[in-house]
């Protein structure tokens, strides 16, 4: 691969990683560059910012659950008719789980798997010296990684700007930006993140506030020359995602809005049709398709919207009497007997599963999950293990019926019953990654 590409991490969430990343992808797009972005980890949200900030479909990689040949087989890809690759981190630069499958889903082994130098964002808000010791620490942690530079965001003053550079005096790191404090610029954010970006009226607006925002202050020349080139991806054949069927409905809205990139890039590689419909417009899966799968989103915002959509549970309910349905976290939630919304009204839903589920009581549910196939499935044979993750706030009050899979979180060695299976349908709250 002969793109170069930079990784744009910091020492936690909330540095300003997105702000610096969406601000940099617009700046260079609008400069006439071909920029091509990727998010580390598993978010659903983020690439489609990357998608409005650059006009080009970005994607996720991700160490803990990608080996390492299709991680370089998917920024190959990225690469392709593209001046730069811009990757955004997630969380901390070296947060991750053991037992991965090319490390611990961490930014930084995408960064070191890739040969993509770092570009530290990091939040200088109540430090001053001490910003500049933390700077230190980032770049020296991990031998495998090169630091392209530093941005420094919420920045106080001048005289602040001053005694963090001043730490960093008889080193290499370079300061190539200082983002002073201003909250008129950013992005609203709800429970599971940014609002979406197909929510988000006023994006292009606030894309462009961003650009002007990093161009104001960061050297963006600079930045560009600090992106390398990958090397020879390894010799190694990539793990081909097998298309759990032929010709697939895909419920795609405000709502259902949770579908991989590189899930259906590999599907539809291999020769897949997917067919989106939107539930929140009452439309129901085309009956001659092979699969309906429910993908993860919102629906405890919708949920009365949804009720009331009977076209749309009628047309579930139908076709589960001839193919198969999966939903995955939101799509799972759907296909339960009734979801609660925040305000402790109780919706009914497909009834597809017997399951009831609250947003009124809400628990955070997050972490890396494997999880083995206790039967044939669209997904698998029996005993496969996949991997995938769990990300939801809302909470399980009834359950009943044969599970889905057997699944562990990545620092556990006990296997659980997880979701339901009731004939052709199933679900559960994790999402399938590879």
């Amino acid at each position: 691969m002969t793109t170069p590409g930079l990784l744009i991490g910091a020492a936690r969430s909330g540095s300003g990683k997105t702000t610096i990343a969406l601000g940099l992808m617009r700046a260079l797009a609008r400069r006439g560059m071909r920029v091509s972005a990727v998010k580390c980890g598993p978010d659903y949200i983020d690439p489609a910012f990357h998608a409005a900030a650059t006009g080009r479909e970005s994607l996720n990689l991700d160490s803990w659950a990608m080996e390492p040949a299709l991680i370089a087989e998917l920024a190959a890809g990225a690469g392709q008719g593209a001046d730069i690759i811009i990757a955004e981190g997630a969380m901390g630069l070296f947060d991750g789980a053991p037992g991965g499958a090319a490390g611990v889903g961490a930014s930084a082994d995408i960064a070191a798997l890739l040969g993509w130098p770092v570009l530290l964002a990091h939040d200088v808000s109540g430090q001053a010296q001490t910003g500049a010791a933390v700077i230190r620490g980032l770049a020296a942690y991990d031998s495998r990684l090169t630091t392209a530079g530093v941005i420094l965001n919420r920045v106080g003053s001048e005289r602040h700007r001053r005694l963090v550079t001043l730490g960093l005096e008889g080193t290499s790191l370079r300061i190539l930006g200082s983002l002073p404090r201003n909250d008129e610029v950013g992005l609203p954010e709800r429970h599971l993140g940014l609002v979406q970006a197909g929510e988000t009226s006023d994006l292009e607006l606030r894309l462009e506030a961003l650009a002007d925002f990093v161009e104001a202050h960061a050297d963006v020349p600079a930045i560009v020359a600090g992106a390398r080139a990958a090397p020879a991806p390894p010799q190694a054949q990539a793990q081909i995602t097998r298309p759990p069927a032929q010709r697939i409905a895909v419920a795609r809205d405000d709502a259902f809005s949770f579908f991989y990139p590189h899930l259906a890039r590999a599907w539809r590689a291999a020769g897949v049709e997917i067919v989106p419909f939107s539930p929140l417009e009452d439309q129901s899966p085309p009956l001659d398709c092979d699969l309906c799968w429910l993908p993860g989103g919102y629906p405890e915002l919708h949920a009365g919207r949804l009720a009331q959509a009977r076209n749309f549970i009628d047309g579930l309910r139908a076709f589960a009497e001839r193919r198969p349905i999966h939903g995955e976290c939101g799509g799972y939630m759907t296909l339960g007997r009734a979801l609660i919304d925040a305000q402790g009204v109780a919706h009914e839903m497909a009834g597809l599963l017997d399951l009831e589920t609250s947003f009124a009581k809400r628990k955070l549910h997050l972490g890396y999950r494997t999880a083995k196939l206790l039967e044939d499935h669209a997904l698998g044979k029996a005993n496969d293990m996949l991997r995938g993750h769990e990300f939801h706030y809302a909470s399980i009050l009834k359950e009943t019926g044969e599970p889905f899979v057997l699944a562990r979180d990545a620092y556990s060695e006990t296997d659980a019953p997880a979701g339901l299976r009731n004939g052709r349908v199933s679900g559960s709250f994790f999402h399938f990654i590879g």
